[in-house]
């Protein structure tokens, strides 16, 4: 009996360990981040002859620092490598290889080949024998091609690249040293090319953008959602939307006049599953932005305005206000046991509680977060890289600590930017007052306004003939046109936000200097060789291109001594040695001061007059009603230019004489509005 039991015991101990394996292991598998989203991914890499072969180790060391961010496999990321010079060589098939050390491996292993520039040929040989032949195909999945040059191609690119993009292929473009064109890089890369096209001064400074090509990286794989600002599309997530907000809460008056937002009451719950906001994570890098006003109560409490939980309800990533602490926190993920960390921003924070709007923005990075309100960079904290998240919890806005109730609040933008460099763009001219250092900005009112007339408007387009009806009497001669609407003069627009100066890098170590190489050992004299037969006198051949020296030949049988030959060629000198290995990577250097604030942005440009409206309808006859007392005089307009004669109207068909209608009682006259407060702000705010 004691056997049965402990054998038991030994079963349900075995059953326990292997259920636990399998949800660790699920749990795994539901883990997001820019390492475990699926990519195509392959590196375009010049072998030609002013690489050189000491640079092209420096090539070689940067794919493998890149890759070494990616998990390597099937379900993941696959590389490819292509090296070129006259022709491409396929060094590396998409695919082959389903781990990081054997990925490397194969880097390594790579030789230098030499030659000529042939850039576009590589393109069209990446786009056909790599992407084309992927088993993975173009849906759903990234496909990224880098181009690593530095030279000017002895072909034709663009063609080869616009062909790569209509197949769904990135193109990044990466230029090396002064020989590079940028026109050329700018033919390869996709747009805008202040994301796509990368410059730098040497092979030694392709490590300073490794950082930077990370971060594009993951952005391509994480980020496939575009958001419109200010004429151009930012990679991101705009939260409002993805929630539907539109449909679950009451829409009202945002920031100023005529801007809208949203009024979420308790009874409004602002949740949905991670898997279909964030399917592949975050980038390391984005920034965080929320407009919003609370009152009352709320001022006081402690929320999250925004959170991602696991599936136990465990907060993995949080953006939380205290009111009585008056104090913002940021919570990430982290390797810690716990598996998160919080910062607290505790400076000048008590404005977020004043029960007005606000605008909220945190600059994310894998080193630091900082904190802005209203364009106010409040204070920077460090943190500890982060790691991936779970995506099989619930992301949810506007609920109290530890809460599934509802804060009331009002909210008018919540979005993440993928990009970073998007928080100098970023502005809070939106917030009432933020903007008003500038001479040319004029706060939102709801007062009525006057505007300034503007230049004449354009004369009236020509109205379409009408159909042909039944034969009529010839008509009259059109009178003259009415002089055009005066357009109104647009406002200057708002100046740019002062930039932000970039914190200096940290020094590295100088590298120990390299042993000078081994001098070649002097040639041996050629042995002179018999006298030929006099060949016959072949066609001129066309010019080759030049060869690599041969290997040294075997030495021949002594032959019979032939008459004295001319004297030997000094053999060549031998290679010079390699460069010894770099140097330790420096330490961090201490922060810099805090840099000058930028020049203030331009004016705008002055709008375009408007178009003047289509002609309304006729309306009915309105039925007599009382005599209305006169309405004010309104203010004079500017007198426009007088509009173009209008041409004689064709005679008309004869048509059939109707009967004489009754004549209509005549309708009171109307008051003369005054321009609506939306429609002057909307006007002023035009560039």
């Amino acid at each position: 009996m004691g056997y049965k039991a402990t054998s038991m015991h030994c079963v349900l101990r075995c059953l326990c360990f292997m259920l636990l394996h399998l949800f660790s292991a699920a749990q795994d598998e539901d883990i997001r981040s820019c390492r475990t989203a699926p990519c195509d991914l392959v590196f375009i890499l010049d072998g030609s002859w002013s690489v050189e072969d000491v640079n092209f180790e420096l090539v070689k060391r940067w794919l493998v620092n890149i890759t070494t961010s990616f998990n390597i496999g099937q379900k993941f990321t696959q590389v490819g490598v292509v090296q070129y010079s006259d022709d491409p060589v396929l060094e590396i098939p998409l695919g082959k290889y389903s781990s990081n050390k054997d990925l490397i491996k194969a880097m390594e292993s790579i030789e230098y080949m030499g030659g000529n520039t042939r850039t576009g040929t590589a393109i069209k040989f990446a786009t056909e024998k790599l992407f084309g032949l992927s088993e993975r195909g173009p849906q759903g999945i990234s496909r990224i091609a880098v181009v690593l040059t530095d030279g000017k191609s002895q072909d034709e690119v663009l063609k080869a690249a616009e062909a790569a993009r209509k197949k769904g292929v990135i193109l990044f473009a990466i230029g090396v040293g002064s020989e590079t064109e940028e026109a050329e890089l700018r033919d390869i890369a996709n747009r805008p090319f202040s994301t796509y096209v990368f410059s730098v001064e040497d092979y030694k400074a392709i490590s300073k953008i490794i950082q930077v090509i990370r971060q594009k990286l993951c952005e391509e794989t994480v980020c496939p959602a575009r958001i419109s600002v200010d004429s151009r599309d930012e990679k991101g997530f705009d939260i409002l939307l993805h929630l539907n907000l539109a449909k679950k809460a009451r829409k009202t008056q945002g920031a100023y006049y005529g801007s809208r937002a949203y009024e979420v009451t308790s009874r409004d719950d602002l949740s949905a599953t991670t898997r279909t906001l964030f399917p592949d994570g975050l980038p390391p890098s984005y920034v965080f932005v929320a407009t919003l006003r609370y009152k009352g109560s709320v001022a006081i409490e402690e929320w999250d305005l925004w959170r991602v939980q696991t599936r136990d309800g465990k907060p993995q990533m949080a953006v939380t206000l205290n009111g009585m602490d008056n104090t913002v926190m940021f919570t990430t993920t982290s390797e810690a046991p716990s598996g998160t960390q919080t910062v607290t921003f505790s400076q000048q924070t008590a404005r977020l509680f004043d029960e007005k709007w606000h605008q909220l923005r945190l600059l994310v990075t894998e080193e630091d977060v900082t904190l802005y309100v209203d364009d106010l960079e409040i204070e920077t904290l460090s943190l500890d890289p982060p790691v991936g998240i779970f995506i099989n919890g619930k992301t949810q806005i506007g609920k109290y600590v530890k809460k599934e109730t509802t804060v009331p609040f009002e909210i008018q933008k919540l979005r993440i930017y993928c990009d970073p460099e998007q928080n100098n763009r970023e502005t809070a001219c939106e917030i009432p007052g933020v903007c008003s250092n500038s001479p040319d900005y004029t706060e939102p009112t709801q007062e009525p306004c006057i505007c300034p007339p503007g230049p004449p408007g354009l004369p009236g387009m020509k109205g379409e003939q009408g159909n042909t009806g039944n034969p009529g009497q010839p008509g009259p001669t059109g009178a003259d046109g009415k002089p055009g609407i005066p357009g109104v003069r647009g406002s200057p627009g708002l100046p740019g936000p002062p930039g932000v100066e970039g914190l200096r890098g940290p020094d590295g170590y100088k590298g120990e200097q390299g042993r000078p190489g081994v001098s070649g050992e002097r040639g041996m004299p050629g042995l002179p060789g018999p006298h030929g037969q006099p060949g016959e006198k072949g066609s001129t051949g066309s010019p080759g291109t030049t060869g690599l020296p041969g290997k040294t030949g075997q030495v021949g049988e002594k032959g019979s001594l032939g008459p004295p030959g001319p004297p030997g060629y000094q053999g060549k000198s031998g290679p010079p040695g390699r460069d010894g290995k770099d140097g330790f990577p420096g330490g961090p250097g201490q922060k810099g001061e805090a840099g000058a604030s930028g020049i203030p942005g331009t004016d705008g440009r002055e709008g375009h007059p408007g178009l003047p409206g289509l002609p309304g309808t006729t309306g009915l006859d309105g039925q007599k009603g009382e005599v209305g007392a006169p309405g004010p005089r309104g203010f004079t307009g500017s007198t426009g230019s007088p509009g173009e004669m209008g041409l004689p109207g064709a005679p008309g068909s004869k048509g059939q004489i109707g009967p004489k209608g009754n004549k209509g009682e005549s309708g009171s006259p109307g008051t003369r509005g005054t321009p609506g407060p939306a429609v002057c702000f909307r006007l002023k705010n035009l560039i």
